[in-house]
């Protein structure tokens, strides 16, 4: 199974990243990606998308990652909504406020004065 994704480059706290296509069960860390469909500067917000072989290659069965598919359909290249991206875990803990837990206070049992 072939899938579109992102390939970063770059140096540290400077990334680019590069719009590939490679096998499913293999790395794209390790640079084994078939084809380099576009580039994507993050710092410059600028996309480089070739639309025809993106086409090709959806047509051939590559499935995009969430991200690259909402690349897609801003650059109106697939019409269709985008899709909700996951959060992992800690960091959606990270996000949300903590909610804080009202204690209840128990008023003392008052004396009986005689």
């Amino acid at each position: 199974m072939l899938k579109i994704s992102l390939f970063r480059t770059g140096k540290k706290h400077s990334s680019d990243f590069r719009i590939v296509v490679s096998d499913k069960r293999s790395s794209v860390s390790g640079g084994k990606f078939l084809e380099i469909l576009g580039h994507y500067n993050p710092r410059l917000k600028n996309k480089g998308i070739k639309e025809d072989r993106v086409k090709y290659w959806i047509e051939k069965g590559a499935k995009p990652s969430a991200t690259v598919y909402n690349f897609l359909v801003n650059e109106k290249i697939i019409d269709a909504p985008k899709k909700k991206i996951k959060i992992p875990l800690k960091k959606a803990e990270e996000q949300k406020p903590e909610e804080k837990k009202e204690e209840k206070t128990e008023t003392p049992a008052e004396e009986k004065a005689e």
